[in-house]
């Protein structure tokens, strides 16, 4: 991987125990001299404008692309078009995805830009790429120990497949505290998401 778009959306930014694993898998990339170039989105700590009734209207009259009402969009959907891997690092809110991640759907998920239309349901206009979404919550949500439900995952694996990308991963960071083997466990599944071609054996 040679571009990453990582999207932050914890509130406390790279505080968060997640962005804090990100970080640390990143740094054993370095060590194996595996560059990579990230653009770093902290949606919480660089919050995004809600959407407008002129951003409405020119997505419901089809403004061309080079509108400035549309400007913000195009380069959140550009960031995306940019990058060979997608890494988002969030809560779990409410069972869902926390508003600053919703926000950045909603600019970067647009009509005859990032998906189309088509006799059987909306369809990716942009490329699929390797994505990975590391879920922090308070309890577990996924398995036979889930103590509340999960509507992040099912939504956000639609959206982005709507968008075109569909190789996607979901690492879950439940509980407090965490134990030392979930947090291996995730380190070693994000330095395998970066470094791809590198054996497992060889990870940390």
């Amino acid at each position: 991987m040679n571009h990453l778009l990582f999207l932050e959306c914890s509130p406390v930014g790279s505080e968060s125990l997640g962005a804090q694993q990100v970080l640390a898998a990143l740094a054993d990339c370095e060590s194996f001299s595996h560059g990579i170039h990230v653009t770093t989105r902290s949606l919480a700590m660089e919050p995004l404008a809600a959407l407008s009734a002129q951003y409405a209207q020119a997505v419901t009259s089809s403004a061309p692309s080079d509108d400035p009402v549309l400007a913000r969009s195009e380069r959140l959907i550009g960031e995306l078009e940019a990058c060979d891997g997608l890494l988002i690092s969030t809560p779990m809110h409410n069972f869902a995805v926390p508003a600053t991640l919703k926000l950045w759907i909603d600019h970067v998920l647009r009509k005859e830009r990032s998906f189309t239309i088509t006799p059987e349901g909306k369809a990716g206009l942009l490329r699929d790429r390797p994505a990975l979404v590391l879920v922090r919550s308070g309890n577990p949500c996924v398995g036979e120990t889930a103590r509340q439900p999960d509507f992040l995952t099912p939504y956000l694996r639609h959206a982005l497949s709507v968008m075109g990308i569909h190789n996607v991963q979901f690492v879950y960071l439940p509980g407090f505290p965490l134990s030392a083997e979930i947090l291996a466990q995730t380190r070693h599944a994000l330095t395998a998401f970066l470094v791809p071609s590198r054996p497992t054996g060889d990870l940390p």
